[in-house]
């Protein structure tokens, strides 16, 4: 039976998908179907130019860049393209005031003038192997709390097994179609990775957060990095005898231009999707999370921006969180318009319906949504408290760092605990203290922990608080519905606590005592929050993820024994994936349509001197005023193209991905989405849904005309 449905799911995964451009292909199984369609939409290489163990294909191409994004490899020597703000950290890190790589942008002339990016790694895929069966077996007829913990262990097992650390071989199993398929990807990662150049960042992210997720886009979102090896080849860390590594396959690079309906392919790594959830996840996300996201994201960005905007240093300082947090901040803020907006909670519903219908007389599946219902009902009230945790109270940088020092806590009161464990806790925080502090802006930060203090007091049920904790504030510092109450708490808390102060942090390092940690009252407020999530909700929360997981698992199963034959592919999981689609314009509402490519002169009415998110370097008003724009001008435009759109069906972890014409030529990376399709994670509209490139012209314009570097385009294979 095992067997049998482990074929089933198979060839589930092959069967071609007709609507729309929908579907993050897994390159392993790219059915037959699958390729005849785009080979008839364009693509020109064979399936084992896309995807194969035993020979070089465009996949050795294709790299996890750093933690969240994707990168390609462009030269025989190694050289990366990716997005900018996937390079953002690295950049903003290598910066400082007087050599402002972030706002002056950077190039190295040579191999010499590369810039180590500390601790950014590369990952290179090395193959698939599917180990459903493995899995299947061991997890038996379980399930709850007591299949999660098997199947954990059952990953663990083969990710260790099929990983050599001594060649920096890992490997991580990925569970699809919501644990009725798993898959093992084996990768091997590089830690020598080099920064090579960047756009001064008025044009690798031009336009901010006004024109983030929108269309029409002008940004320059690219950088560019270089990963190096021993001369053998193999992964090492940095040193300066260590040469550039020369990949498998590296992509050529076309000056073609794009046109309405080309072939469009993107290859990557695409975060996370959750296009089965269920209309009470819908209703959930709608509802409580989201907005409560939005809220206390929108409260964090405030404080930081006023302090960043008035001190360049400061600005640097905060540069890389910032700009995290503004990215989802705007995203689940669309999200939930568009879901509401396309009533997913109704559609979802009606599948639902005729799902229960169908499974009335079905004992594996007749119960589900009941019992799902059940989980959700018991989970609702608590929900918002989590997000207030993880987006609120442990949104403030100082108390996110003073409860991760619940270790030392645990180490000096927990019965049995060691010496050795004590040490290596005591050392493990102050090393992490150090990075802590390089980051920490106290005045944006004081504001954010006065502000979501408030805010848990009024949005939190009061039955939900800490014991005591308001009460004790109250005593000593005002009234509770008064601002001012809580900006005097803030400003004991940010005056008194070690973690802030050297000498008595060095004092309590020297003399770990739970008594002092304790009483310190950044720790003792984080660790109020901590105890009672910790006590009260967690095991809610936990309770209701195994239920969730055990629901999809089988409404999946079921589904797809309700409906053989029924069109599904696995949601992203951070694996590679393949899309494909087409260069198209689109409209968004009545008498508005957007073109599929933007250019200079957009960029030029949208400059504004002096301006936070439009303003322009003095060299690229010139150059683009002259319309000097040399081999990389579009001649339908007879301007320079800055970007274009495809149907591609992409998410986070895209970005940086390739965007791959049909004779397998780098034309641009992918870098956003719009906004009338922010619902992609868990509904795909097939008219709105939209990938926004950057036009890789647009890259080597800025790279060898703005940039003056055009010994980097002499390294690429470029194709006319």
């Amino acid at each position: 039976m095992r067997k049998r449905l482990l074929l089933f799911f198979l060839g589930f995964s092959l069967i071609f998908r007709a609507a729309a451009d929908e579907g993050m292909w897994l390159p392993l199984l790219l059915g037959q179907q699958v390729y005849n369609d785009m080979v008839k939409k364009g693509l020109k290489l064979t399936k084992e130019q896309l995807y194969s163990v035993n020979k070089a294909s465009v996949k050795d191409a294709i790299i996890i860049f750093g933690n969240g994004c994707t990168g390609e490899l462009v030269s025989s020597e190694g050289l990366i393209f990716t997005n900018h703000h996937c390079g953002y950290d690295a950049i903003a890190t290598a910066s400082t005031v007087e050599h402002n790589y972030l706002k002056d942008g950077f190039y190295a002339r040579n191999r010499g003038e590369e810039i180590p990016a500390e601790g950014m790694t590369v990952q290179f895929l090395l193959r698939i192997e599917d180990v459903t069966k493995e899995v299947m077996d061991s997890l038996s007829n379980l399930s709850g709390a007591e299949r999660a913990a098997r199947q954990s262990s059952a990953l663990a097992s083969i990710n260790k097994r099929l990983s050599d650390p001594s060649k920096s071989i890992e490997t991580r199993v990925s569970p699809l179609f919501k644990g009725n398929q798993y898959l093992a990807f084996v990768y091997q990662r590089f830690k020598d990775v080099r920064l090579v150049g960047t756009p001064p960042e008025s044009i690798g992210k031009f336009g901010g957060d006004t024109d983030n997720w929108e269309w029409p886009r002008h940004t320059g979102d690219f950088s560019v990095f270089r990963v190096y090896a021993t001369k053998d080849g193999q992964p090492a860390g940095y040193s300066s005898s260590n040469a550039p590594l020369k990949p498998k396959w590296h992509l050529p690079v076309s000056l073609k231009g794009v046109k309405k309906g080309d072939f469009a392919m993107t290859y990557g790594y695409p975060g996370s999707t959750n296009r089965y959830e269920s209309s009470l996840g819908v209703q959930l996300s709608t509802e409580v999370n989201n907005p409560t996201l939005v809220k206390l994201r929108d409260m964090r960005l405030k404080y930081m921006f006023e302090q960043m905007k008035n001190d360049p240093a400061v600005k640097l300082q905060l540069a890389s969180n910032y700009a995290s947090i503004a990215n989802y901040w705007k995203f689940f803020d669309g999200e939930t318009k568009q879901l509401l907006k396309y009533d997913v909670y109704g559609q979802k519903k009606k599948s639902e319906d005729a799902f229960i219908k169908w499974a009335a007389s079905k004992p594996e599946y007749q119960n589900i949504f009941k019992d799902l219902e059940t989980a959700y009902n018991a989970w609702r009230p608590y929900a918002k408290h989590r997000m207030f945790i993880n987006e609120g109270i442990f949104g403030s940088p100082l108390l996110a760092f003073a409860g991760s020092l619940q270790q030392i806590e645990n180490a000096l009161v927990k019965t049995g605990s060691s010496q050795t464990n004590l040490k290596t806790a005591v050392d493990a925080a102050s090393k992490a203290r150090q990075e802590f502090l390089k980051d920490e802006n106290r005045p944006s930060d004081k504001k954010i922990l006065a502000a979501v203090l408030q805010m848990f007091y009024t949005d939190i049920p009061k039955e939900q608080h800490p014991i005591g904790l308001y009460e004790s504030i109250r005593n000593r510092y005002g009234a509770l519905d008064q601002a001012s109450t809580y900006e005097k708490f803030a400003d004991a808390v940010f005056d008194n606590t070690m973690i802030l102060n050297d000498s008595k942090w060095n004092a309590f390092v020297n003399n770990p005592d739970a008594n002092v940690l304790q009483d310190d009252l950044a720790y003792n407020l984080a660790s109020s929050f901590l105890v009672n999530y910790q006590s009260k909700y967690l095991p809610l929360y936990q309770q209701f993820f195994v239920k969730n997981n055990d629901w999809g698992r089988l409404y999946l199963k079921g589904v797809m024994e309700m409906n053989p034959g029924k069109v599904m592919y696995p949601d992203a999981t951070f694996t590679m994936r393949l899309s494909y689609g087409k260069v198209d314009d689109y409209q968004p509402r009545d008498a508005v349509k957007y073109d599929y490519v933007t250019t200079v002169k957009g960029v030029l009415e949208k400059y504004k001197p002096g301006d936070y998110e439009f303003d322009l370097p003095a060299k690229y008003l010139e150059l683009a005023r002259a319309k000097d724009f040399g081999q990389y001008k579009d001649a339908r435009t007879n301007d320079l193209v800055v970007g274009f759109i495809t149907t591609n069906d992409i998410t986070g972890g895209n970005s940086g991905s390739p965007v791959i014409n049909g004779n397998g030529e780098l034309i641009g990376l992918a870098f956003d989405g719009n906004y009338e399709a922010l619902s992609h994670k868990i509904a795909f509209d097939k008219d709105l849904n939209r990938t926004i490139c950057v036009d890789i012209r647009y890259v080597l314009w800025c790279i060898d005309k703005l940039g003056g570097a055009p010994q980097l385009i002499k390294e690429l294979e470029i194709r006319k």
